[in-house]
């Protein structure tokens, strides 16, 4: 998953959040923030110090200046952005759109700390202020975005003559600016603009609520075995389930947290038919369980109250709005992509299942396959078929390897060099935290500083991210990127390496790719960092392909005690296998895909959340032995905010520009490195993230638009037109 939290300028703020899970309040509101007490001594408002153009102070950051800081910062924003609105002087692009690239930098500072409380070291007190915050956030956010004298001033500079006059990344901003502030309720006025932002301060606090229920739901929910429940889990699995469960005070038994990460790998070894189901309830039932968590009456509110702002600015659904100005551009187009694919993911869950059942038959296991089965039964398959055994493969996949892959790939396509940071020189936020130090290998410029925190623990939200704490500009002198990746690895024993999965092992690959994308960029401007949501999982997705190439495959995947390399013959079976499970894979993404389209196209008022996923997926034709891979009552995708809300399908959109771009090195006589499709894909899919329309990039790379038939052949499934 890619969450951005990029330096918020006035500009940053209102494309990034504004238009998201909060939003405007009219000029008069009486929620203004106001600028509390002087805090001169909050660390959290502090430039940033330190080496590489300065780095956050994670050491030295306090809970208790939180609230004080956000308040501080907002109200200094405030400020800025009402002396750019009453600027006596004609708006021009460098009095307007530059002055506003420039405001925000205190709150930018403040929300990358938050952002840290919120996904990486969550606790109670941290849900209290963010609880309290909220509302504040809204109302700023709406004092910005409803600003109608600043509206009027960036609509001025977008319909001027200047704007033909301007560089091609300034005009683009410029549209995107104008754009988001018409797009959420900068053209309203009187009760309708009052109402846009009374909405949006609702749903501020529901996001909230939704994303702190789910993690309640994972951290309450911990299964605990002991060594006589152990039976068919790998070794590597039971030392670090034993390692879970000391850390939560339960020495001598065995913990599956409540993480996919966990729950995977427990469900496809473990023989305990029983455990494998209340593993799977417990991980699937997550904000659905009838208790104070659970989600059901909140998305209901989500739903209704997105419904009443998007017809307050004229649009028939809330999936019409949202998709306007993505590759898609409306939800017909991303349905019919869905739909294309869909029939030849269900059959071949069809025969995967049909596999697995004969499997279970032969053995007497007297059982239907059910949900909780199928990654078991699979695994059988697997071997059966492919004689490929997955813990096996498990054994040349070590999470300290695979990161030196990344490396050596980031070299060969981006001339990155990357250093480790000796430990205490730069301020981490954990013990897990290292930091690396990013640069040209050629001409030892510094780019900035890579951040990793790979490991689950408590407070940790689930799942892998990818984010930076500063990204690249240069108009205001040049900025180092400070990058970082996230994940939920259970950490190995004491001692010993941390072992892997093959999905981890791509899921790994992914995020860095959006840390490439992020410390490749040359661009001028914050506001060209803003996605495209169905456009930015693209590059990550695509970084997944080099974890098969021969240069990874025989340097790195090494035997964790051995040392020697993974053999041919397995590697072999892995190719041979590689669109093994592919309609177990596509099939529990794509239904979360199609529900989610489908909640934001259906009036609300007609919606049941309790019944209305089960209805739509039964008359979809969804099989009962897989459920969507995000349910809805824990689809933080879509409700806890709204970066993916009605755009989750953007994964698949994505999928097709990976696949085409694939064949691209495929086709190419020095296949994934080489070296010119190597520098293509540098300067016009990753250097130049928003600051040019994402069609015309791809069109700049590949000569053409993508090829749908290309994801159909990467997935395995029946083409049905020639290769274009």
């Amino acid at each position: 998953m890619f969450k951005l939290t990029k330096t918020l300028t006035a500009a940053a703020v209102v494309l990034a959040l504004a238009g998201c899970a909060d939003a405007p309040a009219p000029d008069n509101d009486s929620t203004r923030v106001t600028a509390p007490a002087a805090a001169t001594e909050n660390v959290l408002l502090q430039p940033f110090t330190g080496p590489y153009g300065g780095v956050p102070a994670f050491e030295d950051m306090r809970l208790s200046d939180l609230a004080p800081a956000m308040e501080t910062a907002m109200a200094e924003h405030l400020a800025e952005i009402d002396a750019i609105a009453n600027n006596p002087d004609a708006p021009t692009f460098a009095n307007t759109i530059v002055a506003m690239e420039k405001a925000g930098d205190t709150i930018g500072r403040v929300f990358t700390y938050y952002g840290i409380w919120r996904s990486n070291v969550s606790s109670a007190e941290f849900r209290e202020i963010q609880r309290e915050l909220s509302p504040k956030l809204s109302a700023y956010r709406s004092e910005i975005s409803q600003n109608t004298k600043l509206f009027e001033r960036i609509k001025a500079v977008y319909e001027s003559p200047e704007l033909a006059t301007l560089a091609g990344e300034e005009q683009r901003i410029t549209w995107l600016i104008y754009n988001n502030f018409a797009r959420n309720g900068a053209t309203l006025e009187g009760e309708a603009k009052a109402r846009y932002a009374e909405i949006n301060k609702e749903l501020a606090g529901l996001y909230t609520q939704f994303s702190n229920n789910v993690l309640a739901d994972e951290e309450n929910y911990v299964t605990y075995i002991t060594a006589e429940q152990l039976d068919g889990l790998p070794e590597s699995f039971v030392k670090a389930s034993a390692a879970a469960a000391a850390e939560r005070g339960k020495e001598g038994m065995y913990a599956i947290t409540n993480t996919r990460s966990s729950m995977d790998p427990f469900l496809t070894y473990s023989t305990q038919r029983d455990l494998r189901e209340k593993v799977w309830r417990t991980y699937y039932d997550r904000g659905d369980n009838g208790d104070e968590f659970d989600n059901n009456d909140i998305i209901k509110q989500i739903l209704t109250l997105r419904h009443q702002r998007i017809k307050l600015l004229g649009y028939d659904n809330y999936a019409q709005w949202r998709l306007e100005d993505r590759m898609a551009k409306n939800p017909d187009n991303a349905m019919a992509l869905m739909m294309k694919v869909w029939p030849a993911a269900l059959a071949r869950v069809e025969e995967e299942v049909a596999d697995m059942q004969a499997i279970a038959d032969k053995e007497g296991a007297n059982i239907t396959i059910a949900p909780w089965d199928y990654r078991f039964y699979a695994e059988k398959v697997r071997i059966a078929k492919y004689d490929l055994d997955s813990n096996e493969v498990k054994q040349y996949l070590q999470l300290d390897k695979l990161r030196e892959a990344m490396f050596y790939v980031a070299g060969r396509l981006f001339n990155f060099d990357f250093k480790p940071v000796p430990a205490g020189s730069v301020p981490v936020f954990h013990p897990d935290v290292k930091v690396w130090e990013v640069s040209d290998k050629d001409s030892g410029e510094l780019i900035g500083l890579w951040y990793l925190d790979p490991f689950a623990r408590k407070g940790k939200r689930s799942g892998a991210w990818a984010t930076t704490y500063r990204s690249h500009t240069t108009f205001d002198g040049d900025k180092t990127v400070l990058s970082s990746n996230n994940s939920n690895f259970v950490k190995g024993p004491e001692g010993e390496p941390t072992l892997i999965s093959w999905d981890d092992a791509e899921t790994y690959f992914h995020e860095f790719g959006h840390a490439l994308h992020f410390l490749s960029a040359q661009v001028k401007y914050p506001t060209s960092h803003s996605g495209v949501r169905d456009y930015t999982e693209f590059q990550s997705q695509l970084l997944e392909r080099w974890l098969t190439t021969d240069e990874v495959v025989n340097q790195f995947l090494v035997h964790y005690q051995t040392g020697e390399p993974i053999p041919a013959s397995l590697i072999a079976k892995i190719n041979k296998a590689s669109t093994f499970n592919e309609g177990f894979k596509t099939t529990e993404y794509m239904a979360s895909a199609i529900m989610d389209l489908l909640y934001h196209t259906t009036d609300p008022a007609t919606i049941d959340p309790d019944s209305f996923e089960r209805e739509q997926l039964k008359a979809l034709g969804m099989p009962e032995e897989i459920v969507m891979r995000h349910r809805t009552p824990h689809f933080g995708h879509v409700f806890s905010g709204e970066g993916y809300s009605a755009g989750y399908y953007g994964y698949m959109w994505a999928e097709v520009l990976t696949a085409d771009a694939a064949e691209a090195f495929e086709e190419a006589p020095g296949g994934f490195y080489d070296k010119d499709v190597s520098k293509k894909l540098v300067d016009y899919l990753f250097s130049v993230r928003n600051a040019m329309d994402p069609a015309e990039a791809y069109r700049l790379f590949r000569g053409r638009d993508a090829n749908v038939e290309a994801l159909m052949r990467a997935r395995g499934f029946p083409v049905t037109s020639e290769k274009q």
